[in-house]
């Protein structure tokens, strides 16, 4: 009578090494999953003696991209329709440089969200609440920042653009960014009797350095 070969076990047997390996995994995630949802409910949680003292950490985490706000149980329908355009400033190999059109980043959310069944929430909010977060952080007569977190609102803004832009614009490198925003405050219907709202208001940005850092992290 022949002896049958052995059979391995049901299942996946993993090895010592293996087992190390996800155990440390799964402790850094739950580790990492841990601090990012203290650090949240430090910003939301009343004033106290520890979210005071890691202020600068705890808005790290949070800022820009996990803001709060609690709109959503009391909504403020927006009363302005805002455009936001960005053109740049390239340099040839010649060393010659060019400013071009104007790009209408919000017109390209728009584009996107008219007609589809399930917008992106991208699409809805991000380039809107990048212009929040920088409207709010600086002086509109000079730009000049309000608070300690207008330069990373620049940051934030200038990135989104770049991203949609790339690094260069018909072959040649982009040197320098500029925002222009156009600010219209919506018409009320006519059976109000309302005033007509005054006419559309456009502020420019001044132009901004663009360098290989502000492509980091860039798709």
């Amino acid at each position: 009578m022949t002896e049958e070969p052995d059979r391995p076990a049901d299942g996946r047997a993993w090895s010592a090494p293996a087992q190390l390996v996800l155990g440390l995994a799964a402790a850094l995630l739950l580790a990492g999953t841990g601090l990012f949802l203290g650090a949240v409910f430090l910003h939301v949680a009343p004033a106290n003696s520890v979210s005071r003292q890691y202020r600068a950490e705890i808005d790290g985490v949070v800022y820009p991209e996990f803001e709060q706000n609690w709109k959503l149980f009391a909504p403020n329908p927006l009363q302005q329709n805002v455009g936001l355009d960005a053109r740049v400033r390239t340099v040839a190999d010649g060393g010659a440089t060019r400013t071009h059109d104007w790009t209408g980043l919000t017109a390209q959310d728009l584009a996107a969200i008219r007609g589809n069944p399930a917008p992106s929430h991208v699409d809805q909010n991000l380039l809107r609440r990048a212009w929040d977060f920088y409207d709010g952080s600086h002086n509109p007569q000079d730009e000049t920042l309000t608070n300690t977190r207008g330069k990373l609102a620049e940051q934030y803004l200038k990135r989104i653009a770049l991203q949609r832009i790339g690094r260069e614009v018909d072959g040649e490198r982009i040197l320098e960014i500029e925002f222009r925003v156009t600010t219209a405050t919506v018409p009320p219907p006519t059976w109000s009797g309302e005033a007509v709202p005054p006419a559309p208001k456009v502020r420019e940005l001044p132009w901004w350095p663009v360098g290989d850092e502000d492509y980091r992290g860039l798709s």
